[in-house]
């Protein structure tokens, strides 16, 4: 052997050396070596009309070596974006409409029982506006915007409304025309019912009725009910 091929190997053995810490440092060294590799299934918040349900664990997903690229292995990753009319915990509409459970309620000032108490509802039945959500707690509003965070346990599903007109006629039927069968003072918290879309069907005391929505608090202008 010459000198010159031996100087030749030499260097050929130097460059190979240095060549698989390149490889390494790259990102591809697992994938030369023949080795799979699995991704979590994208993850996905669970949804329910609940507060308690949750999600089954997701299955792995195969990725052969050279199927895929760093890009795409990235975007699956990348979360949905999430509806901001809908709540993160419920997947209900938001802003939405309940109803006081029980006959008081603590509003506080953030989302656990470690936060101070802002306000109190004391009216049963009386309506409220979900604005958001966290966990087992909603953010609340009443007519008047006060409110705070409530425990989900002291809220109903059941649809109420206060009367805001003074001495608001009841009628036979949706219509101005339509007999006045009784009358309801400011501040009535009434069962709702069915909803035109310039009328609501309520309840209270005894007496049902139809009322202008303009005369509630507790039914959105545009939503109608059967």
């Amino acid at each position: 052997m010459t000198l010159r091929s031996v100087t030749r190997s030499v260097a050929e053995a130097c460059v190979a050396r240095l060549r698989r810490p390149a490889m390494a440092a790259a990102g591809t060294g697992l994938l030369a070596a023949g080795l799979a590799m699995t991704l979590p299934a994208q993850a996905q918040s669970p949804r329910s009309s609940g507060d308690g349900a949750a999600s089954a664990e997701a299955p792995a997903i195969q990725i052969n070596p050279g199927d895929v690229s760093a890009d795409s292995l990235i975007s699956r990753h990348q979360d949905k974006p999430r509806d901001p009319n809908r709540g993160p915990v419920t997947n209900l509409p938001l802003p939405r409409y309940v109803s006081l459970k029980g006959g008081e309620g603590n509003a506080r000032r953030g989302p656990s029982l470690s936060h101070r108490i802002d306000w109190v509802f004391r009216h049963p039945g009386m309506p409220l506006r979900v604005v958001a959500e966290f966990g087992h707690w909603r953010r609340v509003e009443d007519q008047d915007g006060a409110g705070g965070w409530v425990h989900y346990s002291l809220l109903s599903g059941v649809r109420t409304a206060i009367v805001t007109t003074d001495m608001a006629e009841l009628r036979s039927r949706p219509d101005a025309n339509g007999s006045v069968l009784a009358r309801a003072e400011a501040g009535a918290i009434v069962r709702l019912h069915e909803c035109s879309i310039d009328w609501c069907r309520v309840s209270g005391g005894g007496e049902k009725g139809w009322v202008p929505k303009t005369s509630l608090w507790g039914v959105d202008p545009e939503e109608t009910r059967e």
